[in-house]
């Protein structure tokens, strides 16, 4: 159902062009949102309109809400780039009765920055979009340090037992993966100021989309949609191995993750489930033969672009409410892995391992799976719950996927640490 509903009247965008910034997230006041990848992307911050809704249709609401505004918005854009403009920012629950349900938001203030175009646009609601000075509206004071942080080792136990349980039922038939997910909470001793938290995640895992949205904060390595005039990808990650730190050693382990039978059956569901959506809304997709080997810090991915030409002009929230959820996040079949995941798991997800991203007022936008993230807790900012999934198949061991989820535990344990 929607929550709130309400559609702003005809809104006034400026976006001009601004010299780069040395560091686009050190110009984030507080509380602000985030879209960083390699030093570039997109943060925002105050808030003009907000859409949010629950359940099966929540996307779907979110997308005829956007198509509304968009389509009565006064825009004058001096840069023409991927973020000028109009645009919002969102991320929705992985599960359809979750609570958390999902919100697209749009800023007041939203600078980017691609290459050696950088940009400042300003969004008013009352017509009168005044251009202030960059350096009037940025920050001008950096984050405090983060406070010291406790966090919980989780429930070994239970969750080992849920991934037996999951083994079993696989090799019954039943389904052929399923994905399974933890999470710890931790506590700060003072309210937490999320830009000490981007910073070294962004310095940690350059190559991850580093975000903040609605106080859901990570890094994800994890691409569900990128749409842009007419050409959309999406990045596929399943099957992973811990690297050692060494890299001579590292490349021997990469060599056996890409030859590895468990996790290549993992990976070959996760990459079917975005082809076969892909294949419905384009002219042509191209899936490579074979997937990559993606290093990062704390783990390596077997991953594949899937890419693909729109044959229709479709939304990327479109797209996100077909690909969502994905077997990267869920598992295969779909259904009979969602069950499961309700009968095993013992936690509502949130906003974890579900969509969060940003659209433009052409329906163009980047949309990741909310992976290696932290939420944290609206009602008191000292209390924050940190997520981790490992896909499970018939080959997976209990020990070794607890092992994997301690692993991509890392980066927001480490964040909270100050990196």
């Amino acid at each position: 159902m929607s929550v709130e509903a309400a559609t702003p009247g005809p809104l006034t965008v400026r976006t001009v062009s601004i010299d780069p910034p040395e560091d686009l997230l050190a110009a984030l006041p507080e509380g602000g949102m985030s879209w960083v990848r390699r030093g570039e992307g997109l943060i925002a911050w105050g808030e003009v309109a907000r859409f949010r809704a629950e359940g099966a249709n929540r996307i779907d609401q979110a997308d005829a809400w956007w198509r509304r505004v968009t389509r009565h918005a006064v825009v004058r854009d001096d840069v023409h780039r991927p973020g000028t403009g109009l645009v919002a920012f969102g991320s929705f629950s992985f599960a359809d009765a979750s609570a958390a349900g999902g919100a697209l938001v749009i800023p007041r203030y939203v600078v980017g920055l691609r290459g050696d175009s950088a940009w400042l646009t300003v969004i008013s609601e009352d017509g009168r979009a005044a251009m202030p000075a960059f350096a009037d509206v940025a920050a001008h004071e950096p984050a405090p340090p983060l406070p010291p942080v406790s966090v919980d080792e989780g429930d070994r136990e239970s969750w080992t037992g849920a991934v037996a349980a999951a083994v079993e039922r696989i090799g019954s038939g039943e389904l052929e993966k399923v994905v399974l997910a933890r999470a710890v909470s931790a506590r700060t001793e003072r309210p937490v100021d999320v830009r000490a938290i981007l910073a070294p995640l962004a310095a940690d895992y350059p190559s991850c989309w580093t975000f903040h949205i609605d106080g859901l904060v990570g890094a994800t390595p994890e691409l569900l949609a990128r749409v842009d005039h007419g050409l959309v990808t999406s990045r596929v990650l399943a099957g992973t191995i811990r690297p050692t730190g060494d890299e001579i050693a590292d490349l021997a382990h990469a060599a056996a993750l890409a030859r590895s039978s468990k996790d290549r059956e993992e990976h070959e569901y996760a990459v079917r489930s975005v082809t076969q959506v892909l294949e419905s809304h384009c002219g042509s997709v191209n899936v490579p033969e074979e997937p990559s080997v993606l290093h990062l810090p704390n783990v390596m991915h077997l991953a594949t672009d899937v890419t693909g030409v729109l044959s229709h002009n479709a939304s990327a929230l479109e797209l996100i409410r077909e690909l969502h959820p994905s077997a990267a996040v869920c598992g295969t079949p779909t259904l009979a892995a969602a069950r499961l995941i309700d009968e095993l798991e013992g936690l509502d997800r949130g906003r974890y391992a579900g969509p969060v991203g940003w659209i433009n007022a052409a329906g163009d936008g980047e949309w990741c799976i909310g992976l290696r993230s932290a939420e944290i807790d609206p009602e008191d900012a000292t209390r924050l719950r940190l997520f981790a999934g490992c896909g499970i198949v018939a080959a997976s061991e209990p020990d070794a996927e607890w092992a994997e989820s301690e692993a991509k535990l890392e980066p927001m344990r480490r964040a909270l640490q100050g990196g």
